[in-house]
């Protein structure tokens, strides 16, 4: 059997966990905060997989180990994704949302024909729903 993994945390670090976990920009950075604070409780990494619905005990190991590693330097900023993660959005607002506007403008009655046009224009591949929701974001920000 393994060594088991602890954390020991001061109350700043703890209020700090615990206000990031609350308010925290991502979904996955407040789960990350709310591991921490669950271990240093004495949880076992298999209840907090549980408790934060995720699969694999590596996984949650792994950002406890990073946290500790890090923490000395006193950044919870280790719990963010590192810039360049993720996956890349397929249309970009800034340079493409008026040229999609036109297409679909264009194509009013069949959103099939205007992706198929905004595929060979930009030549990738990409669902129908992913268009759909790329103009349902635009006019939120129309909206708003």
């Amino acid at each position: 059997m393994g060594r088991t993994l602890t954390v020991e945390l001061t109350t700043d670090q703890l209020s700090q966990l615990r206000h990031n976990y609350r308010t925290g920009e991502s979904h996955a950075f407040g789960q990350r905060c709310r591991m921490v604070i669950l271990k240093s409780q004495g949880l076992k990494t298999k209840d907090i997989c549980g408790l934060v619905e995720i699969r694999s005990q590596n996984q949650v190991n792994g950002w406890i180990k990073r946290y500790k590693q890090s923490y000395c330097k006193l950044s919870i900023n280790v719990l963010h994704n590192a810039p360049g993660q993720g996956r890349k959005s397929t249309f970009d607002p800034l340079t493409q949302a008026e040229r999609v506007r036109q297409v679909v403008s264009g194509q009013r009655q069949k959103l099939a024909n205007a992706k198929a046009i905004l595929e060979k224009e930009m030549g990738k591949q990409f669902h129908i729903k992913t268009l759909h929701n790329f103009l349902k974001a635009l006019a939120a920000d129309t909206s708003g």
